[in-house]
C-alpha cells in the first residue's frame, strides 16, 4: 500500500501535532510541503485537494482528511487501534478527548490571539487580558498533570502530542513556564517523544519568523 501522502508546513502547530502522531505510531508517510508564507495552500491544485485549503490535510489512498483532532484519531482508529495514543477504555479516551478540545478550543486560540495579529502587522503589543488568558492555560495544564506523568493519565496520549507542539511554540516565543513546576516537567519528559527535533526545527523557523516582529517576553 502507498504511503499516506501528508500536505504540512512545519511552522503549523496543527500540522506538527499531526507528524508527531505519524512518528510515535511509526507510519510510513510522503510529506509535501505547504508552504503557507507563499499562499501555496491557494493553489487550484490543493483547492482541489481540500477546498478550506488548510494544513494539516492528509491523502490515504484517495481518502482526503483535514483538521488535527480528525485526522490524529483516524491514524490511531485505523493504523494502531490498540496504541494507547487512544485508548480503547471509554472513560480514558474521553478524558483524552477532552484534553484534545483544550487543545484545539483554548490553548490553540489564545496563542492565535497572540500570534497573528502581531504577523498581520495589526498590533505590535501583547494586551495584559491575553498575557492573563495565556497564563491560565498554563494553569490549567498544571493541574491536569499534578497528579499524573502525561496530559491524560499515566502514559503519552494525542493530548500530549497536540499539547506539546502548541506549548513548544508559545514558549520560545517567551512565554514562562518556569512557575508551573508539572507542566516543566512534563515539557522535559515530552523531549523522548518521536519526532521531537522535527518539531523543534519547526518551532525555531517559527520562532525566528516571530521574533523579527516581536523582541519582548510575553
Amino acid at each position: 500500500m502507498a504511503p499516506i501522502i501528508f500536505y504540512h508546513d512545519i511552522r503549523s502547530i496543527p500540522s506538527r501535532f499531526v507528524l508527531l502522531v505519524f512518528r510515535n505510531l511509526d507510519l510510513k508517510v510522503e510529506i509535501i510541503n505547504i508552504d503557507l508564507w507563499k499562499d501555496e495552500q491557494l493553489t487550484q491544485e490543493f483547492i482541489k485537494i481540500n477546498p478550506e485549503h488548510v494544513v494539516p490535510t492528509i491523502d490515504d489512498n484517495g481518502f482526503i482528511l483535514w483538521e488535527s483532532n480528525a485526522i490524529a484519531q483516524y491514524l490511531v482508529e485505523t493504523y494502531a487501534p490498540k496504541s494507547p495514543l487512544y485508548p480503547k477504555d471509554t472513560k480514558a479516551r474521553a478524558i483524552v478527548n477532552q484534553r484534545l478540545q483544550f487543545y484545539m478550543g483554548t490553548l490553540l486560540q489564545i496563542i492565535k490571539t497572540i500570534v497573528v495579529p502581531i504577523f498581520k502587522g495589526e498590533e505590535d503589543y501583547i494586551s495584559d487580558s491575553k498575557r492573563t488568558r495565556l497564563y491560565e492555560a498554563f494553569r490549567h495544564l498544571d493541574r491536569f498533570l499534578r497528579n499524573s506523568d502525561w496530559i491524560a493519565g499515566s502514559h503519552v496520549t494525542l493530548a500530549d502530542l497536540a499539547c506539546y507542539a502548541s506549548i513548544s511554540t508559545i514558549v520560545s516565543f517567551g512565554a514562562d513556564a518556569k512557575e508551573y513546576p508539572f507542566l516543566s516537567s512534563w515539557m522535559e519528559k515530552c523531549e523522548v517523544l518521536q519526532g521531537f527535533k522535527e518539531n523543534s526545527k519547526g518551532v525555531t523557523i517559527f520562532t525566528g519568523l516571530f521574533q523579527k516582529l516581536y523582541s519582548n517576553n510575553i
